[in-house]
């Protein structure tokens, strides 16, 4: 069987299971599943980081087979969206998970106007982070003025839409002024990279590396890496600059070297003690995403190892780590948030089921660019 085969089961396998959710949730916003069920983050949080992620699953699948309940159910979701906006001093660099996933998905298929204002309007929120001085973009709340986390690469291509949609270059400015305070601050020589850079929010100079949700300080939390990957991969696609091809590249041969030797899935850390084991399903699935990215942009002679890469992480997934039971809620085994977070180590996550989903659509050619 060609993969094209394969991934053409594994997404009548995803239709069926999604459909089965969708019955359930109805407009709720899913993000952890306990005991096999969803809880409706809506309600519990509406400014919490993940709430878009079920709206791109939905919008994906929209766009791959015209489903009409997919796109009602990402509005609904959208719409609910409206009061993160109010509950303002929730919100911080995640806005581009948040809105990139809802309102610029729904305006990129629909051209719906009021989309297009909320994802300017979350465009607006994530500049207006900006620090000038230090020409990069503040992470996250409270007495944290000079923090910037690695996940920020993947929330910036909101700002590269604003700048495409408004016909306006800040924004663009900003985007590439953070990317390259991350690429030459956080990536390490090596390919690794830390979770967290700390700079001094007067004048931008480095203070520390902090290991955040990895490890420790110096250790290579495996989300980060895939979020480093996919983020540079799509700041080259936006910017054509060269320097964030090559860093994509570099960071995905070092995750590809250390995911070698654990059949392709990828422990919480990579520099972690070697006991006890704990795997990141959805650092594999982001990853993924990234490595079909930079295949799109590399000589023919280089596609191969990135799309051999994605394709048998995609497939160790699925060997091992998925959960197809209609009766239950998410699809992705064993994602890890954080190393030291124990009660919610290897869980399944609405972000695993998003990149995992959205990668089998790439190798069917059926996805469309919500980044």
């Amino acid at each position: 069987m060609d993969n094209q085969q394969w991934a053409t089961q594994v997404l009548s396998k995803i239709e069926l299971k999604v459909d089965q959710e969708l019955q359930r949730l109805g407009d709720q916003i899913p993000y952890m599943a306990v005991d096999g069920r969803y809880t409706d983050m809506g309600v519990k949080d509406t400014t919490w980081w993940t709430n878009g992620f079920w709206s791109g699953i939905l919008w994906q699948l929209y766009h791959a087979t015209g489903k009409p309940i997919y796109k009602e159910t990402a509005q609904k979701n959208e719409e609910r969206l409206d009061q993160a906006f109010l509950d303002f001093k929730g919100l911080h660099h995640d806005v581009g998970f948040m809105w990139l996933h809802t309102a610029v998905a729904n305006y990129r298929l629909t051209q719906n106007p009021k989309s297009l204002q909320r994802g300017l309007h979350a465009a607006e929120l994530l500049a207006g982070r900006y620090n000038p001085r230090g020409q990069f973009i503040r992470s996250w709340n409270r007495d944290r003025a000079g923090w910037v986390i690695i996940d920020s690469m993947l929330n910036i291509p909101l700002l590269y839409w604003a700048q495409e949609a408004l016909d306006d270059p800040r924004f663009g400015f900003i985007a590439e002024d953070h990317a390259d305070k991350v690429m030459n601050n956080i990536v390490r020589a090596d390919g690794s990279v830390a979770h967290i850079g700390v700079f001094d929010p007067q004048d931008g100079t480095l203070l520390e590396t902090l290991g955040g949700q990895g490890y420790g300080v110096g250790s290579s939390w495996s989300r980060g890496q895939a979020w480093a990957i996919y983020g540079f991969a799509l700041s080259y696609r936006h910017t054509h600059k060269a320097a964030y091809l090559d860093t994509a590249k570099k960071v995905a041969n070092y995750f590809i070297a250390n995911i070698q030797k654990t059949g392709y899935i990828p422990v919480s850390d990579f520099r972690a003690p070697q006991t006890p084991v704990k795997v990141d399903t959805s650092a594999a699935t982001c990853a993924a995403c990234g490595f079909l990215e930079i295949a799109r942009h590399v000589p023919e002679n280089e596609r191969p190892l990135y799309e051999e890469a994605a394709v048998n992480i995609l497939k160790a997934i699925v060997e091992k780590h998925v959960d197809w039971r209609t009766e239950t809620d998410g699809i992705v085994l064993d994602a890890t948030p954080a190393y030291h977070e124990e009660e919610t180590v290897q869980t399944p996550i609405i972000y695993s089921d998003y990149y995992f989903i959205e990668a089998i659509l790439r190798l069917l050619n059926q996805n469309f660019l919500i980044w």
